[in-house]
């Protein structure tokens, strides 16, 4: 069988983000943890991590796009991952390890689809105007 595993390349902390991570992520299990590699899994996503030092950063590039429902998850997930990290825009942020996230509510990508494409840019414009998502703020744009 052929899978896709993200691989993390981190600075020396592997043992950190893996602890970091499940205290964020409610369905998350540590496969195996030592000084040089981890395994674990996050939603069902399985991870393999090292601590290869500080040669190689994260960038914006690639980034984890975390689907959430309610505004209560878009809140928690938020949260959790910029403690430590910094907000960007439109939803993204950067956590403590300087790993991209997208906690984007499902209503953006309803809304950005509608076939009403008034309604969807009038959804475009606030999003982009936006750090955290806010669904009530989307809904309100595409009501009009």
């Amino acid at each position: 069988m052929t899978s896709i595993t993200p691989f993390l390349w981190l600075d020396n902390n592997v043992r950190d983000a893996v602890t970091f991570y499940k205290s964020v992520f409610p369905n998350a299990e540590i496969e195996t943890v030592s000084d040089f590699m981890a395994s674990f899994e996050l939603e069902g996503q399985r991870f393999y991590a090292l601590n290869g030092g500080p040669q190689h950063k994260f960038n914006e590039a690639v980034s984890f796009f975390l689907s959430v429902e309610t505004q209560e998850q878009v809140d928690y997930f938020w949260g959790k991952l910029t403690d430590g990290g910094q907000e960007s825009r439109c939803g993204w942020l950067k956590d403590r390890f300087g790993l991209s996230w997208q906690v984007i509510p499902t209503a953006l990508s309803r809304y950005l689809s509608d076939p009403d494409r008034k309604a969807a840019d009038r959804v475009m414009q606030a999003m982009l105007k936006m750090q955290k998502i806010v669904i009530a703020d989307l809904d309100r744009a595409y009501a009009g």
